[in-house]
This record gives structure tokens, sequence and C-alpha cells, in this order.
């Protein structure tokens, strides 16, 4: 009994290992970024930074916003687009499909997330920018904007958001989808008011995992948003043509300027840095929030 015990003890801390150190990890990154940024804060100062819609080093401005709404903009348009095809392949493969189109269907999900984001670029390049362009005959409209961003990004969300979808679903009780089809219920009804609103968790989890992605990603963005330092606005009347504008994301800032960058420009990219770090630390807390609300909605605890 004793060697039992101490082999449990061991397995136990041996998994606190990892866990400890990722925290560590994280912490160290956060950490060396914000003393490397620090500078920037100390002679711009926060306002300026995450309020200054001018970003020209030349000229000591250095302001984020545009670059926050590119981000932002780029990351909803891709939500947008991405959500609905993610979770409707979600409800395919796991309570529609057949076994034979599960096994074509899956991998083939599985493989975009394994695909290089430059070979996104690339196809966003020579394939949707002249299709935007074209579609879209605006003047002004280059193809190169927030519109392909999003649409790459979607590409690039879907694996994630789809697997973690999927599994939510299959997670769901056999009981409860038993029970809503002896009730009446036809199969579209069930999925819809019983199995989808019981994996709510897991689906928001993997949306949030989407949007953290599309926020962070970098090469794939340079190459198809226009990378203009600009406001993004309308191209006309149509205020939905404001996807159509050029951009620049804050990790398309970073990526190309910190080659070269010294001084104040090199602590204004590591304060972007930490702008994107306090972006994703406040998507997680979300995610925690919208999670947990679900569950004690659906087991009581709030009551």
């Amino acid at each position: 009994m004793r060697l039992r015990y101490v082999v449990d003890r061991a397995g136990k801390y041996l998994l606190l290992l990892p866990a400890v150190f990722s925290i560590v990890v994280v912490f160290m990154i956060g950490l060396f970024t914000l003393l490397e940024a620090l500078p920037a804060f100390r002679q711009i100062g926060l306002g300026p930074l995450l309020l200054g819609s001018v970003w020209r080093p030349t000229m000591e401005s250095y302001g984020l916003l545009a670059m926050i709404a590119g981000s932002v903009l780029v990351t909803l348009g891709a939500l947008v687009l991405g959500v609905p095809l993610a979770l409707g392949c979600a409800i395919l493969l796991a309570e529609v499909a057949p076994a034979w189109f599960r096994a074509v269907v899956r991998p083939a999900i599985e493989l975009l997330a394994g695909i290089p984001s430059v070979v996104y670029g690339l196809f966003g390049m020579v394939v949707l920018v002249p299709l935007v362009r074209e579609v879209f005959p605006v003047p002004g409209n280059t193809g190169f904007g927030l519109l392909s961003a999003s649409i790459v990004l979607a590409v690039m969300i879907l694996p994630t958001i789809t697997n973690i979808a999927e599994d939510s679903i299959r997670a769901v009780p056999r009981e409860y989808k038993e029970g809503s089809l002896a009730l009446g219920a036809t199969h579209w009804q069930t999925i819809v008011r019983v199995i989808l609103p019981t994996a709510s968790s897991g689906i928001i989890a993997g949306i949030m995992l989407g949007i953290g992605r599309a926020i962070g990603e970098t090469m794939a963005m340079i190459m198809v948003i226009g990378n203009s330092i600009i406001f993004p606005q309308p191209l006309n009347d149509n205020p939905l043509t404001i996807f159509l504008s050029q951009a620049r994301t804050l990790t398309g800032n970073i990526a190309v300027e910190i080659a070269y960058a010294t001084g104040v420009h090199e602590s204004a990219l590591f304060a972007t840095g930490v702008v994107l770090f306090v972006m994703i630390i406040l998507i997680n807390r979300l995610a925690y929030l919208l999670i947990r609300g679900r569950l004690l909605t659906l087991y009581g605890g709030g009551q």
C-alpha cells in the first residue's frame, strides 16, 4: 500500500510539472515583452499609443489605433464567414454524414490545419485578390484588403472550430437525443434545440480558440491585406465596403518593421506585442465567463 501511495503521489507531481512549466513560460514571455515595451510607454504614453491613428516612426508618431481596428475587423470578418461553415461541418460530421463520407471529409478538414500560412497567403494573392477585385468593381478596390484577408482566415480557423465543435456535439449524452426523438421531435429539431444548446460550452471554446488563431496570424495577412498603415474606412456610401479597404494588423506591423527598428521604434513594436498579449488574455477570459455562465444555466448552479 505504501508503494502504491508513493507511485500515485509521484504521478500527480509529475503531471503537475508540465502545467507549472507552461505557466512559467507564458509569464516569462509576457514579462520580457513588457520590459522591452516600457520605454515606449514612458516616452510615448499609453493614451497616444493606443488612441493615435498615425504610425510614422520617422516622424516620432506611434499610434496603434489603425492597426487595432485592422486586427479586430479582419478577425470579425473571419468569424462571420468561418463560424457558420465550421459549425455546419461539425453538425454534418457528428450527426448527419454516413461513415464513409466522414472518413473522406474529416481528414481533408484536418489537413487544412497543417498547411503553412505562407501557402494560404500565396493562394490569396493569386486567386482571391483578383477575384475580389473583379466581383466588387468599386473605385479604389485593389483586391488587397480586409475581405481577402477575412476569407483566408476563415479557411485557416475552420479545422480548429470544426474539430472542437464536433467533439462537443459527440460528447452530448445519447439519452438526450433519444429522449427528444421519443417525444416526437424531428432529427433537425433535436439538433437545434437539444444537442447544440447542450454542446454550446465546447462550441464557444472552439470559437474562442479560432479567434486567437485569427488575431495572431501574421504571414498570410501581410500577403493579402494590403499592409497599408491606414485606418480602414468604406470606399463609397455603402458601409460594408470597409471590408474592401486595405489595412495592417498588429502582428503584421511587428513582422514588417522589427528587422530594422531601433530605440523607441523597437520598443513601440514590443508595446504592440503587449497590446496583442492583453487582447488574447481578454478573449480567453471572455471565453471562460461565457462557458461558466452557460454551465451554470444548464445545471442550475446560478439559481
